[in-house]
């Protein structure tokens, strides 16, 4: 399995705006320029994401973005679960009906069902408030060593 850059910049976009929640709203392009991140593609982000109700808007000259819950309300599996679709490893996990019919005897099926049960307890363990706190307990790499 492998998270694509629309998967990776939501959650880095979801933290950016935990990380810099005042009350205010936040802009796309502040955003991106903290992210290194093109604005065009933030903006086809940031739009799934307010669809599904992550985010609230506000346009005009005090408009932008902010998370529309708490940041421990937020796991990075939602996140991912809603930019990439399933995060089942093999079509044969998905939530919809089994249709193989090797599925009862299949042993390497159980592999697959360990592995997605991995990723699963992990990504759906992780808010972005963990994140949050991870970011600001981070301590900065000094490059002069």
């Amino acid at each position: 399995m492998k998270i694509s850059t629309k998967g990776r910049y939501a959650l880095r976009l979801m933290l950016d705006l935990a990380l810099n929640n005042t009350g205010e709203y936040i802009t796309i392009k502040s955003i991106a320029a903290r992210q290194d991140i093109s604005e065009k593609y933030l903006e086809q982000i940031i739009s799934l994401l307010n669809r599904a109700g992550y985010v609230k808007s506000v346009r005009g000259a005090q408009g932008g973005y902010k998370l529309m819950k708490n940041p421990e309300e937020y796991t990075v599996g939602m996140i991912l679960r809603l930019t990439e679709g399933s995060l089942a490893p093999v079509d044969c996990l998905d939530e919809e009906t089994n249709e193989c019919n090797r599925s009862n005897g299949c042993v390497t099926r159980e592999v697959w069902v360990e592995l997605y049960d991995a990723i699963t307890s992990v990504v759906d363990r992780i808010t972005l408030q963990d994140l949050v706190n991870k970011h600001r307990n981070k301590v900065p790499y000094d490059f002069s060593i």
